[in-house]
């Protein structure tokens, strides 16, 4: 996708900013701290020493955890209980998760170890700094958080490398033990003191890092949607009257005026759409999914709002337990338990799987003959011979059904851990999971039909498209042919898909959209 381009990013008391967190996700920005909020850390982390030579039990510090939290933990065993912590809730299983979502998860962690609330030492944030920087990626497996007292097994997976412990991604993306990939980046490995391993596990970062990550992809991915939808309506000889503003108005919700005003910029100026845009026209109603496509575009559009909302706070937010407050207390709370974010990812994927549903309904119409007002039979150069996009069209089905297998919330889903103690869970860790598949699936879904309307464009001819769909077509023409005779077609769905996920064809239309 677009790049953002930010070089490096100040981590101290202050919020970041969702596009800092996809920066060093994605990008490989480098992170520096704030030497005030260092300052902090060393001044609160007294507190936590104060309660740590303490009669009186404390949470993390002097006890278990979870279940075990009754059983208090001698002085000198302390240390151990701190480094068997990290061993034992590393206890993921499956494939790595991608690189760019533990790159996110460490820097949210890190953010609020420099909060100042969770009482670490300044060397336990500057070691996580240092890793992430050194672009060394902590193997994290993807199965084993319930999304409540943290994204445990995924945030203890980054807290064993910090250790020496464990595997991590070195460089080329090779399988290193972490003990030598710190070493060769002159990385000290961290000697746990108390508090610090539920620290380092006990918050909604991973989740948090993949809401954020789809959150950037499905801004460009609904604008792509717009635009892949305007380009049906002009080459299935739809009308545009239905996209203007005074009707949208009438129902003022934002996301659609937002999508409606796209479809029209899109389409202006379209020799395509004139042709039939006089009183002899019989046609007095397109299908709905061209006629309402800013109605869903636009709900998709105000899901990610309010979901980007929720972001917001979170990224505001101070999550572990127990937290150092103002005041010095120490106290415990529940504000690991991921419901606002599980909802939400819940929710995008429904719109997910929505705007891609409506998207293969446009793609099967420009490949109906009965349909398709004057195209061939599948867009094929001799049907019969050739059978032209018809199996893309079954690829789309494919993936549509698997969205909205995945559009099933796991947020309703809690189960029990932790012998009861645990007893309510969010599952926004699965949530988000599904939702990172899902935002691949809406990428092939627009592909797709990306690729069916460029060709039924040019099967149009010799009227034109409009200024801004014909730079589009000529985007996609520089990497796949012109009508013709069957070729692979596999090979052109996925030259398309990679020009979307280049970020092309949205610099395309951020470049050629006048929404004046």
């Amino acid at each position: 996708m677009t790049r953002i381009g930010i070089d490096r990013v100040l981590v101290g008391t202050t919020p970041l900013t969702a596009r800092q967190v996809v920066a060093v996700a994605r990008e490989g920005s480098e992170v520096s701290l704030a030497d005030d909020a260092l300052d902090r850390l060393a001044a609160v982390r007294g507190h936590i020493d104060e309660l740590a030579h303490s009669a009186r039990p404390a949470y993390g510090i002097s006890t278990g955890f979870g279940a075990l939290a009754l059983r208090h933990i001698a002085p000198e065993r302390r240390i151990d209980l701190q480094r068997s912590f990290m061993r034992s809730h590393a206890a993921g299983a499956g494939t790595p998760v991608e690189p760019e979502v533990v790159r996110a998860m460490m820097l949210l962690r890190l953010r609020t170890l420099m909060s100042g609330h969770t009482g670490v030492r300044p060397q336990t944030a500057l070691t996580l700094a240092r890793l992430l920087n050194s672009g060394l990626v902590p193997v994290v497996p993807e199965y084993g958080s319930l999304g409540c007292s943290g994204d445990l097994a995924p945030l203890a997976a980054v807290g064993l490398a910090m250790m020496g412990e464990g595997e991590v991604f070195g460089p080329g993306g090779a399988l290193v033990a972490a003990g030598a990939a710190l070493a060769a980046a002159g990385i000290e490995p961290l000697v746990l003191a108390e508090k610090e391993g539920l620290a380092l596990t006990n918050g909604t970062d991973g989740m948090l890092g993949m809401l954020l990550l789809a959150l950037a992809d499905l801004r460009q991915l609904l604008d792509l949607a717009d635009l892949t939808a305007a380009m049906s309506v002009e080459a299935l000889l739809g009308t545009d009257r239905v996209f203007a503003a005074d009707l949208h108005a009438l129902r003022p919700h934002p996301g659609q005026a937002v999508s409606a005003s796209r479809m029209l910029a899109a389409l202006a100026d379209s020799p395509i759409v004139a042709s039939h845009r006089g009183d002899d026209c019989p046609r007095v109603q397109d299908a709905y999914s061209l006629r309402c496509a800013p109605q869903v575009h636009g709900a998709a559009r105000d899901t990610l709002d309010h979901a980007a909302t929720v972001a917001d706070r979170e990224l505001a937010a101070a999550i572990d337990n127990p937290v150092v407050l103002a005041d010095g207390r120490v106290e415990s709370n529940g504000n690991f338990h991921g419901a606002p974010v599980a909802y939400v990812l819940d929710f995008l994927a429904i719109a997910t799987a929505d705007v891609a549903n409506i998207a293969e309904r446009r793609t099967d119409r420009m490949l109906d003959v009965h349909r398709s007002h004057g195209l061939p039979a599948f867009l094929a150069d001799d049907p019969g011979v050739d059978s032209g996009y018809m199996i893309a069209q079954y690829t789309q089905a494919g993936v549509v059904s698997e969205l909205k297998r995945l559009a099933v919330p796991a947020s309703v889903d809690s189960i029990p851990s932790s012998a009861m103690q645990e007893d309510h869970v969010s599952m926004g860790w699965s949530a988000a999971r599904k939702l990172r598949r899902a935002v691949d699936g809406l990428t092939t879904v627009l592909a797709i039909e990306l690729l069916t309307a460029t060709r039924a464009l040019d099967l149009r001819a010799p009227l034109t498209p409009a200024p801004v769909t014909g730079a589009v077509r000529d985007l996609v023409r520089t990497a796949v042919a012109g009508p013709g005779p069957d070729r692979h077609v596999a090979v052109e769905i996925a030259a398309v898909t990679e020009l979307i996920r280049s970020g092309a064809v949205n610099e395309v239309l951020d470049r050629e959209v006048n929404l004046s």
